[in-house]
């Protein structure tokens, strides 16, 4: 902020004050909401304590609270321009001769840098709790689900080989996957690239070490022989222990630094991996989000002020961020149907909304 005069930092510090202003209230209300659900979800089904709930809670709430960033960046904008309004700081900095644009353009500023933080830095942070969180839940419903088998899926696969992975349970503890009652159904791609069918290999444990799985009790079938048993048997694999989890979890879990190896690593074994680059393009357009965000809520702050009432600003920050939710959901979802590209998707919100605010402020400011 250094490049900025006392004018524009001035008026970074009022917005930046109302964005944690919004961004205290909201994690409040997402804290609220997440131990009621969690509390309804464990809690009537495990003995848990309200600790153990609370602490469930405080994994889960950043990742939640990223999703809403955006509208914290809206309402804590809306909050600093209608303040400076009121005061008729506004009004004197104009009297001075400064435009709208000097103050609002470093304020947008500001939040893009922001968003790049957020992405960098907070969003893995986030993924790692949350990871934490679903690791911390399943071990607390342990004891509800008792022996009761939970399948797993993997796939891998390089240029040659695709290999379809089947479990009945998995354990990830110490850092290391361990799958019970493995199936590996190996296929071979022939001249034309289509995969057929080789060998299943059946064993009562798997546990993944870097570059290879080490199977226990192991029945080998090949198609056209008779079937094969050993004690051990190594198979070679592209996948880590972070990796494998991955293909688990949704791409939302998924630290942004490793977003585009998830999303080598799944086109590679044959899958679309559609869902993690929609993810990754949705994260590098945040920050351009975040700017969008501040100018739209100086536009509409600026201008209904003027109009007067202070329930109109509120009513209209309320409406546009149900409106750039829902929109970011639906154009996620034309994505996700192939109906539109993932780039234009992840970056439509972002662009119409900052577009939106700099027509209303042209429009406001010089007729």
């Amino acid at each position: 902020m250094t490049g900025f005069g006392r004018v524009e930092r001035y008026v970074i510090g009022q917005m930046l004050l109302g964005v944690i202003a919004a961004l205290a209230v909201i994690t409040a209300v997402v804290v609220l909401i997440q131990f009621v659900e969690l509390s309804s979800q464990v809690g009537t089904r495990v003995e848990v304590s309200a600790v153990g709930i609370f602490e469930l809670t405080l994994l889960r709430v950043p990742s939640l609270v990223q999703i809403l960033l955006p509208f914290c960046f809206l309402g804590g904008g809306m909050v600093a321009f209608v303040g400076l309004n009121r005061r008729s700081e506004l009004v004197a900095m104009r009297a001075a001769g400064v435009s709208a644009w000097r103050f609002i353009l470093p304020s947008a500023v500001c939040a893009l840098l922001l968003g790049v933080l957020c992405v960098g830095v907070l969003n893995p942070m986030a993924a790692d709790l949350n990871a934490r969180f679903e690791v911390r839940r399943e071990q607390v419903m342990e004891n509800y689900l008792g022996d009761q088998p939970r399948d797993i899926w993997l796939r891998q696969g390089d240029e040659t080989t695709q290999i379809v992975i089947h479990a009945r349970d998995r354990d990830s503890r110490h850092g290391a996957v361990t799958l019970r009652g493995v199936s590996f159904f190996i296929y071979e791609k022939n001249e034309r690239g289509i995969p057929e069918f080789r060998r299943r290999l059946e064993a009562s444990e798997a546990t993944l070490l870097p570059g290879f799985w080490r199977l226990k009790n192991v029945r080998e079938a090949t198609a056209g022989a008779s079937s094969m048993r050993s004690d051990t048997l190594t198979l070679k694999s592209t996948l880590d222990a972070e990796a494998a989890m991955e293909s688990l979890a949704s791409p939302e879990t998924i630290p942004f630094w490793r977003l585009p190896t998830a999303i080598r690593l799944t086109e590679q074994a044959g899958f679309s991996g559609s869902g993690y680059e929609l993810r990754f393009q949705q994260l590098l357009a945040t920050p351009l989000l975040f700017a969008a965000m501040t100018v739209l809520a100086a536009a509409f702050s600026l201008r209904l002020t003027r109009l007067g009432g202070l329930a109109g600003i509120a009513g209209v920050g309320v409406a546009l961020g149900f409106v750039m939710f829902f929109f970011n959901q639906f154009a996620g979802a034309l994505a996700r149907a192939d109906i539109v590209p993932l780039f234009a998707a992840a970056w439509a919100p972002a662009v119409v909304a900052l577009l939106f605010g700099i027509t209303l402020l042209c429009y406001t400011e010089d007729g």
